[in-house]
């Protein structure tokens, strides 16, 4: 039996003697660095144009950093182990002075923006959101510096159901491959044998469904197990606890609404409104999340899930006051990550090839072994 608990912890492989067994040994960039870049932004430009006309989504300024008392910044899961960065602003010698944090995500400030800037049921916005995550550790697919389409749409009460979920992925899913598409008309040189396209559809799962296939295997090999065989799949109910006592993966309670029960294809009862696009990633040969997200909590299903979390003291926040109040809109959002997409898009081993951070020694070491040159 393999230990599921572990699997739970922040993401990431953990071990860098695992890292360089697991990056491909015969890696050739099919882009140069400087069509890269070029390629980086066409992409950039027609996902964010097409998410935006595809989800009736406004191009919306967003916060790096936040006042530590808001609530408002997103802590991710729910086991602490993801803190964000925070510091002293002293501002007029101490007197009015502000404790602020870097922002991990922008969930809980996008909703928010919704009653701000006076969004309706079927409008919304789109963010070209940048963070840190300070306890990420560093491999092929994971930054601290962390680029994202964090994206937040109004609905009314009554698309607060799956079926409403699953049409919203899909309209995503399109939009990513309608790039892929595009990005190899721009460069021919994407377009493979050797690295087939996404599927036109998704495969819908429930994280229940999953586990039932593999009753003995922890997340990450029921995921890998999973795209070996759908190579892109929508896993619904991310923070449910599932029958043997584990969630699918942590997921923080004030967010995404993963408590309201729901119903399989087959009528078993499930639970979940929010959910992980994954898919197979043929140049890493690996699991490769794309985004995560779901039909936000109403004031019932932040309650529950806040109660089963043992963090009730949240609700003094004033973002959490909003949402019990009946302060701030339903929403549906998410966050679709830009350098993992662009990774996949552009047939990349590596992050570092399509966003600029900080790396250890180690890694870019061996990276350098396998011909993989990461940017700094």
């Amino acid at each position: 039996m393999f230990d599921k608990r572990a699997d739970l912890a922040g993401p990431g492989i953990g071990d860098y003697e695992e890292l360089e067994k697991i990056l491909p040994q015969d890696y050739i960039s099919l882009l140069s660095p400087k069509d890269t870049q070029k390629a980086i932004f066409a992409a950039k430009n027609f996902i964010e144009k097409h998410l935006c006309k595809d989800l009736n989504l406004m191009m919306a300024t967003v916060p790096l950093i936040v006042d530590s008392e808001s609530g408002v910044n997103d802590y991710l899961d729910r086991d602490g182990s993801r803190t964000p960065v925070q510091f002293h602003i002293s501002n007029d010698r101490d007197k009015h002075p502000v404790v602020a944090q870097i922002v991990q995500a922008a969930t809980k400030w996008k909703r928010l923006a919704l009653k701000r800037f006076d969004l309706q049921a079927g409008e919304g916005l789109c963010t070209d959101m940048r963070a840190v995550r300070k306890d990420y550790f560093l491999d092929h697919d994971h930054s601290a510096y962390v680029d994202q389409w964090d994206w937040e749409q109004a609905i009314h009460f009554y698309d607060r159901d799956l079926e409403f979920l699953k049409h919203t992925v899909q309209a995503i899913w399109q939009v990513l491959v309608d790039a892929e598409e595009f990005l190899q008309d721009l460069f021919p040189q994407l377009k493979t044998s050797q690295y087939p396209n996404l599927p036109k559809r998704l495969t819908f799962l429930h994280a229940e469904d999953i586990l039932d296939m593999y009753p003995d295997l922890p997340r990450k090999q029921r995921e890998t197990a999973v795209l070996e065989q759908c190579r892109a799949v929508f896993i619904i109910g991310i923070g449910w606890t599932l029958k043997d006592g584990y969630p699918h993966e942590m997921r923080a309670a004030d967010y995404d609404d993963w408590v309201t029960e729901t119903r399989s294809i087959d009528g078993r009862p499930c639970h979940g409104l929010n959910g992980d696009i994954l898919v197979w990633n043929p140049v890493t040969r690996r699991r490769h999340e794309l985004s995560s997200m779901g039909i936000r909590v109403n004031g019932d299903s932040l309650k529950k899930q806040l109660e089963l979390t043992g963090q009730l003291d949240f609700l003094k926040y004033p973002y959490h006051q909003a949402i019990l109040h009946n302060q701030v809109p339903l929403s549906i959002g998410g966050g679709i990550g830009q350098a993992r997409t662009l990774m996949l898009l552009l047939r990349k081993a590596h992050l570092g090839e399509v966003t600029v951070s900080v790396w250890p020694k180690i890694l870019k070491e061996i990276c350098a072994r396998k011909n993989i040159h990461v940017l700094e």
